[in-house]
């Protein structure tokens, strides 16, 4: 079957079956994402970003306008979300990266989703997001010395002297919420704060070589979790932007 015989036969529709990722039922107010195995984590995927609005091309994606749309109709109109999954493929990308996603595979199941938004994100979830924590493996591996202060390591490492690098740079208050726990434990809090790599290492999966001012950014533990609830994780400026939402800053 079909990707389209199997949006049809759930009875929901769309613009454009090409470049379509969204689909509504009316009738029965269901709107129905694909959710790409490479943005799934667990019980959630990220289904839409307003980064998503220009394709790698550089143009207005076709889709977005619609999708977007389609996630008003649920935030706004009660449409029930549901998904189904998609497997991805990048053999239409050049060596650039650049050209359309492709779809290897799907699998005919539909699941109902709660919608989750984030600063500029829409995630397909369970109700609740899945407790994602960062790990703060410390055990060094090699330091590289040099102008740059670059750190050699693997993708199950995160060398103790890299994060050190990285505090001495940025400091140890926190790049998303500016907490400084000195501030607020006095002495013993002196120091004390979690390393994110912006390029997480498990995308990585090989040895590589990390500048720690320009890969890694110091966030409090609180912040560091939150960054990771989602797949992909959060950017800094998403998260910085949620609070200011949420508290209505």
């Amino acid at each position: 079957m079909s990707r389209k015989k199997f949006i049809l036969s759930h009875g929901a529709t769309c613009k454009n079956w090409t470049w379509s990722w969204s689909f509504i039922n009316d009738e029965q107010k269901i709107i129905i994402f694909g959710a790409w195995d490479r943005y799934t984590d667990g019980n959630t995927t990220l289904i839409l970003s307003e980064d998503w609005s220009i394709d790698t091309r550089g143009k207005k994606a076709l889709g977005y306008d619609q999708s977007r749309e389609h996630i008003r109709l649920i935030e706004e109109e009660g449409y029930q979300l549901m998904t189904f999954p998609l497997i991805y493929s990048n053999s239409n990308r050049d060596k650039a990266g650049i050209g359309p996603a492709k779809i290897k595979g799907f699998e005919k199941t539909l699941t109902k989703k709660s919608l989750t938004h984030i600063a500029g994100c829409w995630y397909a979830t369970d109700s609740v997001i899945k407790d994602t924590l960062p790990e703060e493996v410390i055990e060094p591996n090699e330091y590289l010395e040099g102008v740059s202060k670059t750190i050699f390591v693997n993708s199950f490492e995160r060398n103790a002297k890299a994060r050190a690098a990285c505090i001495a740079y940025h400091g140890s208050t926190c790049k998303v919420c500016d907490f400084d726990f000195k501030e607020i434990y006095g002495d013993i809090g002196e120091g004390f704060i979690h390393v994110h790599h912006l390029v997480p290492l498990a995308d990585i999966q090989k040895e590589y070589i990390v500048d720690p001012i320009n890969d890694l950014v110091p966030v409090c533990p609180n912040c560091h979790a939150m960054i990771h609830r989602t797949q992909p994780p959060l950017t800094i400026s998403q998260l910085r932007k949620h609070i200011e939402l949420s508290s209505g800053i």
